[in-house]
């Protein structure tokens, strides 16, 4: 903890005290003259009764509101694990990464396949994120083939909870599947009241760019402002599709979106836990996708973390995502730029860790490699420590020209502070072509194997697995 307070940590800022001020006040512009269009017609009359100008769907909504809302969301979101003990806090510039969510493909470990996902795979996904220390959080990084497809959300969650006991950030289909989802997280918790003050859940829900709050989205956002607990409630905007091309136009309108869903929710409940951020990404022209790694939408996601600090508001971002269509060269190098810059713009909870292929993909080694790299950056933000002891001037006095450092007790003391890879070779080539002779990838494959293969997370209590079954069961009539 004594990091947290050194000044000397290297952090990375994209807009200027003026420029986010700009943008909060054409963000309020926005909201006040243009509005959004609300589809949930009890959102409407909230809005309405909350004092903004509603005129059939559409909703403009004055500067006042905008601003109390945010000076009622609440600053750090203390996450908690399955068992209800403190495991993030976002929060200034706490960096936690974990999975994203979604996948409708897989790369299987083990066959080398790129194939639909099934439900073993978020289990599997759960199990390799409970064993890999760098990593904080999970996302199911999947879309059930083989379940029920109106339900597999619940058997996703299922699945999560079961393997990792660690946060979880998930999505919903539906309120009534929300509905239940919530109740099997108030069973592992012990009830709404515990849940609420020690949340190990997150919701991650949408508006829809330009300027809309779809009706499932904003019923899903109203039931967790009502329960207190945390939410995402985040953009998919695409600069150039579905918002302005320029950067500054996007994160205005992302913005927009946001905040129309935070003066909605105070509305409900003051003090929802609300992590800020989303996706303000680009277009490629050539191909006519999103792009997850492009410069332009990581320039964004540093922007928009900016912008959460100005608001001293929690952020989601991402990291260790790739739009290379499998786990290679350019995976990795797209991965890593992710971590190295929302780690060094102080993102707190990262998601898509292990996405290939435009997020379409999961990839247990993509997933495994940025692990290592998460480590590494770590070693990076943690910045370095100058004081009487690590300046070692009676060590150089002592050891003067032409000594050695390796026997000193100095040496013994430290060298454990240095960061130490476990897929990354330091080999010399003449010892690794009498080996093995894998690369990265091979390494990568047989590191999530190993993990897959003998990584045993500790199990729900009967009593509790036994109630989710009966809930999922009851879904799945």
């Amino acid at each position: 903890m004594k990091d947290k307070y050194r000044l000397n940590i290297p952090r990375l800022n994209i807009l200027t005290k003026e420029e986010l001020e700009l943008i909060h006040l054409a963000t309020l512009e926005v909201l006040r003259r243009t509005g959004v269009a609300v589809k949930e017609p009890r959102a409407l009359e909230l809005f309405k009764n909350g004092g903004c100008l509603v005129d059939g769907e559409r909703v403009r909504i004055p500067a006042h509101l905008v601003e109390g809302a945010l000076r009622n969301t609440p600053p750090r979101v203390a996450m908690c694990d399955r068992n209800g003990s403190p495991a993030m806090f976002l929060e200034g510039n706490n960096t936690y990464f974990g999975t994203g969510s979604d996948t409708p493909n897989v790369m299987d470990p083990f066959t080398g396949e790129r194939r639909l996902a099934v439900l073993a795979d978020i289990e599997n996904v759960a199990k390799a994120v409970d064993g890999l220390e760098e990593l904080s959080f999970v996302m199911c990084s999947g879309i059930a083939s083989d379940v029920n497809p109106k339900i597999s959300d619940i058997f996703h969650f299922e699945a999560m909870v079961s393997h990792t006991e660690k946060p979880i950030a998930f999505t919903s289909w539906s309120l009534e599947n929300l509905e239940a989802i919530i109740e099997m997280a108030e069973a592992v918790a012990g009830g709404a009241e515990r849940l609420r003050m020690n949340p190990f859940l997150a919701l991650y829900t949408e508006p829809i760019s330009p300027l809309t709050l779809a009706r499932e989205a904003t019923q899903k956002l109203m039931l967790m402002a009502k329960k207190g607990l945390p939410v995402v409630f985040t953009p998919g905007a695409i600069t150039g599709a579905t918002a302005p091309v320029t950067i500054a136009g996007g994160l205005i309108q992302g913005n927009a979106e946001m905040l129309a869903g935070y003066v909605l929710a105070n509305f409900i409940r003051e003090g929802t836990p609300f992590i800020h951020g989303g996706a303000i990404t680009s277009l490629d022209m050539a191909t006519s996708l999103m792009c997850y790694a492009s410069p332009e939408f990581m320039l964004a996601t540093s922007a928009i973390t900016d912008l959460a600090r100005y608001y001293k508001l929690p952020m989601f971002s991402f990291a260790g995502c790739s739009d290379s269509n499998l786990y290679d060269q350019q995976a990795s190098l797209e991965s890593a730029l992710w971590i190295l810059l929302s780690s060094l713009s102080g993102g707190n909870l990262v998601h898509d860790v292990g996405y290939v292929n435009n997020g379409l993909t999961t990839s247990f080694e993509q997933l495994v490699v940025s692990d290592e790299v998460i480590g590494l950056v770590r070693r990076i933000t943690g910045g370095i420590e100058v004081n009487e002891e690590t300046m070692a001037l009676d060590l150089i006095n002592e050891v003067g020209p032409g000594g050695e450092y390796l026997t000193c007790d100095h040496t013994l003391r430290h060298f454990r502070e240095n960061w130490f890879p476990r897929l990354i070779s330091r080999v010399p080539y003449e010892k690794w072509g009498k080996t093995d002779k894998k690369d990265l990838g091979m390494r990568a494959n047989d590191r999530a194997r190993h993990l897959l293969e003998n990584h045993k997370p500790r199990p729900l209590e009967d009593k509790i697995r036994a109630e989710l079954k009966k809930i999922v069961n009851l879904k799945d009539r």
